[in-house]
């Protein structure tokens, strides 16, 4: 496949920005482990007060990730995408200005909608416009930007904790968000409308116009389009077809379960808790915050490294590898919470922190690098946003319960919580091995040929 350099450039910066959807869905996501020791002080918050407090926003992130599929099919990935910016501005303003409880905890379940929406909407849009030799590298621009974001929030949340304003440390962290969804709003008016929505929809002219612009797989813009109507099908399908049929079974399926076993590696109780889990062994404030910077730093460039390859070896044998790291480092964790409890010596406190940056090592170049391209790929055009939305929704329900339960469970022993983990990655181990297909380098069109999809 030729394509031009202007054509891989205008659909990388139009992917970038698409991905500042993530970028914020991290810093959304990390932002809230700086300021749990505050809103605990401020609002008198017990034990499942604060997992409540955390859990809202992966409640919002369900209801997003259920509810902006649907409007995406119908108003477009781009008109969605400008929705989301909107959300992130107000929850960032209203969390920072929140006057009690129950305002905070409103702001914080809209934020978590724009989340939901994001890990929709995001890898969605930059599948439909990416070319398939690069869709991968293009689509983990999302999971690329979410680290980032991760990594932007722990370092703000460190350097506001430093500058130490007392009690408005936790305004200032959630405040901060609103300056990245202020430039994502702005910048969205730079990207054109999905190529393949607008097809299903019947602008054909605009379609190729877009088209014209990104490059098209066949270098034929006419081909292209047309390869694109017969995988939507409209003679047999359309738009509002039912959803869960046989026809559909197998990428349900596997949306479902690489959705279900991201979040049962424990990863959101690590990055929701991470200075929590620090203070548990012993750690101070600063210092607590500060390797949680380090644990954000680790989770960045090795997503890098996820992304340089997983066009190349494929998405299998990153989830491979993944998996074995997961197994390791969260053994290790459960070792080191039941031998030490909670009397973590300089040696634990070391051993807990190596283990840490290796599980946040595997989830990126595993799971974090994989799970939104692999489900943008695997549903065919017609009912992709569903499809997506089932995978999200999937993912931030695992999300919600697993943060909510983790402090709780966490209080008597960090130790169960990381072996049942442990036991989940080698379940996933074994789906990886077993069940889940390759798609690296296939046209959308054709995965849904691959999947045995009429």
């Amino acid at each position: 496949m030729n394509r031009s350099n202007k054509n891989i450039t205008y659909v990388f910066t139009c992917a970038l920005v698409a991905a500042l959807g993530g970028f914020l869905f991290g810093f959304d996501t990390a932002v809230i482990s700086g300021t749990l020791n505050d809103l605990q002080q401020v609002f008198s918050l017990g034990d499942f007060s604060l997992g409540f407090t955390v859990a809202i926003a992966l409640i919002g992130t369900i209801i997003g990730a259920m509810s902006l599929g649907k409007p995406a099919d119908i108003y477009g990935r781009r008109n969605m995408l400008f929705l989301l910016a909107i959300l992130y501005l107000v929850s960032a303003i209203g969390s920072a200005l929140a006057w009690n409880w129950t305002s905070f905890l409103v702001f914080r379940f809209i934020g978590g909608i724009g989340v939901g929406g994001a890990s929709v909407i995001s890898p969605m849009y930059i599948a439909e416009i990416s070319p398939a030799k690069y869709r991968g590298r293009f689509v983990a621009l999302t999971q690329f930007n979410i680290v980032l974001g991760i990594l932007a929030a722990f370092l703000s949340n460190y350097i506001i904790n430093i500058v130490d304003l007392s009690l408005n440390n936790w305004r200032i962290m959630l405040g901060i968000e609103a300056i990245p969804a202020a430039f994502f709003f702005v910048f969205l008016f730079y990207v054109p409308r999905s190529p393949r929505w607008l097809i299903a929809n019947q602008h054909f002219g605009h379609a190729e116009h877009v088209l014209a612009r990104l490059g098209t797989h066949s270098q034929d813009i006419d081909q292209e389009i047309q390869t694109i109507v017969q995988s939507i099908d409209p003679v047999h399908h359309s738009i509002s077809e039912r959803f869960f049929q046989r026809r559909y079974a197998f990428p349900i399926s596997l949306a479902i379960a690489i959705a279900m076993f991201n979040q049962l590696s424990g990863i959101n109780a690590i990055l929701y808790y991470a200075p929590y889990i620090f203070k548990l062994a012993g750690a101070g404030d600063d210092t607590a915050l500060l390797q949680s910077v380090a644990i954000g730093a680790v989770n960045l460039i090795v997503t890098m490294a996820a992304m340089l390859v997983i066009d190349l070896i494929g998405r299998r044998k990153l989830m491979l590898i993944g998996s074995a790291g997961y197994i390791i480092s969260l053994a290790v964790i459960t070792w080191a919470f039941f031998y030490y409890g909670m009397h973590f010596t300089d040696t634990g406190d070391t051993i807990l922190l190596v283990a840490l940056f290796l599980f946040i090592a595997s989830h990126a170049f595993g799971q974090g690098a994989v799970i939104w391209v692999f489900i943008s790929e695997i549903f065919p055009n017609r009912i992709r946003a569903r499809g997506q939305s089932l995978g999200s929704f999937t993912h931030w329900f695992m999300a919600a319960l697993i943060s909510w339960t983790f402090p709780i469970i966490a209080q008597a022993s960090g130790g169960y919580a990381f072996a049942f983990y442990a036991f989940m990655m080698v379940l996933q181990l074994f789906w990886v091995i077993f069940i889940m297909p390759e798609t690296k380098g296939i046209p959308l069109e054709k995965i849904q040929k691959k999947l045995g999809i009429e």
